[in-house]
């Protein structure tokens, strides 16, 4: 099994990239016979404007993605635009993709309804990202059920070049992260950066308890009986809390008798101590930047040897270059 994935350098993790994504990422590298996770600093361009705060979300996310740990003995971690093969890779696919296709891929579509501006980069974003699948021969490709489509049209983009010029590229799958740790927002809403009620990984413990402390609860009295599945702060603290810590906590909601800063408190001790760790190991690789780049950049190395072996197997298939 290769397993293939990336993640935005859009800003700093929150509970909702870790536990949604990075955690699984972890745990893979181990049951994997390869396994590449790459920052796409490329598809961030959609977004991010900004020279510097492109760069230093990258290098922050590298630093994020190794403190929490992926590593670099185990798992390919890079930086995508290191790897120009890519690129090139996705003119190729560019000259099989039905337009109907990708007007037909969620974020476009959603962007045009909304009667935004769209630029050809988000227009062709699923071609980059089949790219980024097809260029290490990946075959499971961990993803949440809104990427799902990106899969499929990586799939067709793949059928159809090895229609025409022959096989030439592995048709991945898509593996579902685990969608039982449901991770809302500081607001009840799915935690997300556009809705601004996210709880970072890396928050300060002190910063990160004031803003457990202003989760938003309803306004029912201390001795009512509540539901805990049906809970917001509830399934925040299931994330962190043992199996008897959880039951324990659910049994409480159930008799009533408690306030949700009982909860918070709570939330907030079981948080910071869990990435603890983390936390020790981020100041270590913060403080050695350098060091943090030579291993992304040997991760780099080793991923642009693979993307050309494939780039030159499509080449060859389809006649840009000589067999």
């Amino acid at each position: 099994m290769r397993v293939l994935s990336g993640i935005q350098p859009t800003g700093r993790f929150h509970w909702g990239n870790y536990f949604g994504a990075i955690r699984q990422y972890i745990q893979l590298q181990d049951e994997a016979d390869d396994a590449f996770y790459f920052i796409a600093n490329l598809h961030a361009l959609t977004t991010i404007r900004d020279a510097q705060q492109l760069w230093q979300n990258t290098l922050d996310a590298a630093i994020d993605l190794l403190a929490l740990g992926l590593d670099p003995e185990k798992a390919t971690v890079f930086v995508q635009s290191d790897v120009p093969q890519v690129s090139e890779l996705c003119w190729l696919l560019m000259t099989v993709t039905p337009m109907g296709l990708l007007e037909r891929c969620h974020a476009y579509k959603d962007k045009k309804a909304k009667g935004l501006a769209a630029e050809a980069g988000l227009f062709a974003y699923p071609v980059l990202m089949a790219a980024d699948i097809l260029a290490y021969d990946s075959d499971t490709v961990p993803v949440g059920e809104d990427q799902v489509q990106h899969i499929e049209v990586c799939r067709d983009l793949a059928g159809s070049f090895n229609h025409l010029f022959g096989e030439t590229f592995v048709l991945p799958k898509a593996k579902l992260l685990d969608s039982s740790a449901k991770v809302p927002g500081t607001d009840g809403e799915k935690m997300s950066k556009s809705y601004g009620n996210t709880l970072e990984v890396f928050e300060e413990p002190a910063v990160l308890r004031k803003k457990i402390m202003r989760i938003v609860t309803d306004s029912r009295p201390v001795d009512q009986p509540k539901d805990p599945e049906s809970d917001h702060l509830f399934q925040l603290y299931s994330l962190f809390a043992s199996p008897e810590q959880r039951e324990e906590m659910a049994q409480r909601y159930r008799r009533g008798g408690f306030g949700y800063g009982e909860v918070k408190q709570a939330l907030a001790d079981l948080a910071v101590d869990y990435f603890a760790e983390a936390r020790q190991r981020r100041q270590q690789l913060a403080a050695r930047p350098k060091q943090v780049q030579e291993i992304i950049g040997d991760g780099g190395a080793v991923a642009r040897r693979k993307a050309a072996e494939v780039l030159l197997r499509a080449q060859q298939a389809c006649g840009v270059k000589p067999r």
